[in-house]
């Protein structure tokens, strides 16, 4: 994702400078990057320190790495957040953590599996999710260290197939949804598994005709996330793009802000660093 965002600043010319002015705001006097509260966050911190490498300017390491070291192990912190805290330690060294309490995060993060050997955000459960599943195999990588039970987590991913040939983030559901599908297709590359032609055709049915992607077929309207994580799929599926491209420049643009970020959505009146990540990814996409 990261590769493919660095491709941004070609399209969004001199506006990029204006895109890392955002995100050099959005640095907490703590060293963390600030959530729509204006609190330093983890889980708003991997967007923000990955905006800045995506544009190819210095974050502040030294201040983050303080602030991270504060976190210690992880003790407290919820499944978003561990997992959060190892993408911020991997994206401020630039490498795996050497020096690190990564043993006890990747125990941490194993505390949340789930008893058909997938990962879920609350412990206890049954069943693993699309969510769970995504997050734990990118910490895992971020810690340097493999997954245990692969197989496990493998099953849990496959059993979220819905009767649309898409996939849904909880078990049980009739209808796929789009960061569930792609995080399905990304667990299918990742594991070496041919991706079923049918998610293509899918997510492809998903691109709205103004532009940008539902977040499920009957979403009310298209959003940035979905849109992002949608192309990045298809794009791993080596799907042709030309038929969207022009209508998903067209939606990314409309939800661009002179402020230097970008809006999650058309009613949205926020900006922060998650969606403005999302919106370099989305670029990224449509100018390769």
């Amino acid at each position: 994702m990261l590769q493919v965002a660095r491709v941004a600043p070609k399209a969004l010319g001199e506006s990029a400078e204006l895109v890392a002015e955002f995100l050099k705001g959005k640095v907490s006097s703590e060293g963390g990057f600030m959530d729509r509260g204006g609190k330093p966050d983890l889980y708003y911190s991997v967007f923000g320190l990955e905006g800045m490498l995506a544009l190819q300017v210095e974050p502040p390491r030294e201040k983050m790495a303080a602030w991270l070291e504060g976190f210690g192990d992880g003790e407290g912190l919820d499944f978003v957040h561990l997992c959060s805290l190892a993408r911020c330690w991997r994206g401020v060294w630039d490498r795996e953590i050497a020096t690190r309490p990564r043993a006890a995060l990747a125990e941490r993060i194993e505390a949340f599996r789930t008893e058909d050997g997938g990962f879920h955000q609350a412990r206890g459960k049954k069943h693993g999710n699309a969510y769970g599943g995504l997050l734990a195999g990118a910490a895992y990588e971020d810690l340097g260290l493999s997954v245990p039970r692969p197989e496990g987590l493998a099953l849990a991913m496959l059993g979220l197939q819905t009767a649309d040939g898409a996939f849904s983030n909880e078990r049980g559901q009739s209808v796929g949804s789009t960061t569930a599908t792609a995080a399905a297709a990304a667990f299918y590359r990742h594991a070496g598994i041919p991706v079923p032609g049918e998610l293509k055709t899918w997510m492809l049915n998903q691109c709205t005709a103004a532009g940008g992607f539902l977040a499920f077929p009957q979403a009310p309207l298209p959003d940035l996330l979905s849109t992002a994580v949608a192309l990045h799929a298809l794009d791993g599926m080596q799907a042709d793009l030309s038929g969207v491209r022009e209508l998903c420049l067209d939606f990314v643009d409309s939800l661009w802000s002179a402020g230097g970020g970008f809006h999650g959505h058309w009613a949205d009146d926020d900006l922060d660093c998650e969606y403005t990540y999302y919106g370099l990814l989305a670029l990224g996409h449509l100018t390769i």
